[in-house]
């Protein structure tokens, strides 16, 4: 009798062939190339990333697209029918893939965020495994950080003080969970049945690279901005 395999790191990229916003967003082209290629691409060049996970409903779609689960360190599993649909929590999902698929940590990303850059990721697993050895963290998320004046739909100030204007940049910073990449482990994320745990790391993006599509208007910024991204010199690009 052989044990499952077990991985170090498995990344996490559930993927659905409907989309209620934008028609067959995961594969419909991004600048160049179906969506779901860019982040996809992205995680097969981290070699922190030992397999990547695609639970889906949307497994002919994809092989139309060339991609069948036989590239290696790609493991496509068929969505359970009682797990599809659009009002399904997603960590119902990535719970189904924890209980199939050992690991030591699991990083969870969306299509939906095809500006992700390598480097991000890289640096994201290196800051939660510093976290999770020095016993100051179980998990880790990206998010954006604001530094500017919000209100309540009443009209009145959240974070700071109308009659005593100060400069944004003094204003105490906010932070916006962006849904761009989560780090956890398969301890943590049982503690919350959640990706996010108990004793979570923030982890700060870039602005451009953290677009997250939901709607058209942010396909349309998205693609503008990697469409930019690929028009600059080369010395231009960080």
């Amino acid at each position: 009798m052989t044990s499952e395999p077990s991985y170090g790191l498995v990344a996490l990229l559930p993927m659905k062939a409907h989309s209620a916003r934008v028609i067959s967003k995961n594969f419909r082209t991004f600048a160049g190339k179906p969506l779901f290629r860019w982040i996809l691409d992205t995680l097969l060049a981290t070699p922190e990333i030992e397999l990547v996970v695609i639970n889906t409903d949307a497994r002919e779609i994809l092989r139309e697209h060339g991609l069948t689960g036989d590239e290696g360190r790609v493991l496509i599993r068929d969505r359970k029918p009682e797990l599809c649909g659009d009002f399904v929590s997603m960590n119902l999902v990535l719970a189904d893939d924890i209980a199939a698929v050992k690991a030591d940590a699991y990083l969870m990303t969306h299509t939906t965020n095809p500006l992700l850059s390598r480097e991000t990721v890289a640096a994201a697993i290196q800051r939660y495994r510093e976290g999770v050895a020095a016993g100051v963290a179980d998990s880790l998320f990206t998010v954006n950080k604001f530094q500017t004046r919000f209100y309540r739909t009443d009209g009145s100030a959240v974070n700071h003080d109308p009659n005593n204007l100060i400069r944004t940049q003094d204003l105490e910073p906010w932070f916006e969970e962006n849904s761009n990449l989560y780090l956890f482990s398969r301890e943590s994320f049982a503690a919350t049945n959640a990706r996010i745990g108990k004793r979570p790391l923030m982890h700060e993006m870039g602005k451009l690279e953290a677009a997250d599509i939901d709607g058209p208007e942010d396909w349309m910024i998205a693609e503008a901005i990697a469409r930019y991204q690929g028009e600059r010199p080369e010395s231009e690009v960080e």
